[in-house]
């Protein structure tokens, strides 16, 4: 991670026990700071766990002595739709789920060719060639998620992004997207290829939080 620390991503149903054997390897908990967007446990030997709140904001804040994630691990378990937005250059999966489960989906694949090693007009001629074919499977990408996602966004308590970035950007561009990407959670999924096995994992670990781990 920046700054230092390592990341890990852990299920609502084992929060409480992650954070139980993290006191017990430092030492015990020294405090607990609850904030709208997060939360941070400090052990007593000086490491630190701390976690970005997903689909906040935590309503009970504030600093406690000790261990005092109840409250989070509450929030983390409460049942929630969301929709999911994979895209990969080539690829992409859009879909509904509700605690985990995939409800709707649609997943589409359009053929586009890596980039030649060779040198003037010919390069320039393939290069030309993909940039089309990057356009037409991110506008597919883009329409897919108009027909699945938008008709359903209030009914939506989030969007969880995933794949690459610059895909992700090419649509956070459309106009028609603007209140789909309104709702995307900060934390992007790292996913392959997309296809129906990838967003079904998806689905599962958008319930997830990530905590970042600081040794002292």
């Amino acid at each position: 991670m920046a700054g230092g620390g390592r990341a890990v991503e852990v299920e609502p149903e084992r929060v409480a026990g992650w954070f139980e054997r993290f006191a017990g390897r430092h030492g015990g908990v020294a405090g607990t700071v609850r904030e709208p967007g997060a939360v941070r446990v400090d052990a007593i030997d000086g490491s630190t766990a701390t976690c970005v709140v997903p689909f906040g904001p935590l309503g009970s804040t504030g600093s406690f002595a000790g261990l005092a994630v109840d409250p989070l691990v509450a929030h983390l378990l409460a049942p929630r739709r969301v929709g999911l937005l994979l895209v990969r250059l080539g690829g992409h999966a859009v879909g509904v789920a509700r605690d985990g489960v995939v409800e709707a989906s649609r997943t589409d694949r359009r053929p586009v060719h890596g980039r030649s090693a060779a040198g003037g007009w010919s390069q320039q001629r393939f290069a030309r060639r993909r940039d089309g074919q990057v356009r037409v499977a991110l506008r597919a990408a883009a329409d897919d998620a108009v027909a699945v996602l938008v008709p359903r966004l209030s009914e939506l308590d989030a969007v969880v992004l995933g794949g690459d970035q610059r895909a992700l950007d090419v649509l956070r561009a459309d106009s028609r997207l603007a209140k789909l990407f309104a709702l995307a959670q900060p934390r992007a999924l790292d996913v392959p290829a997309p296809r129906r096995t990838v967003l079904e994992d998806a689905a599962r670990r958008s319930r997830n939080v990530e905590i970042v781990v600081r040794e002292s």
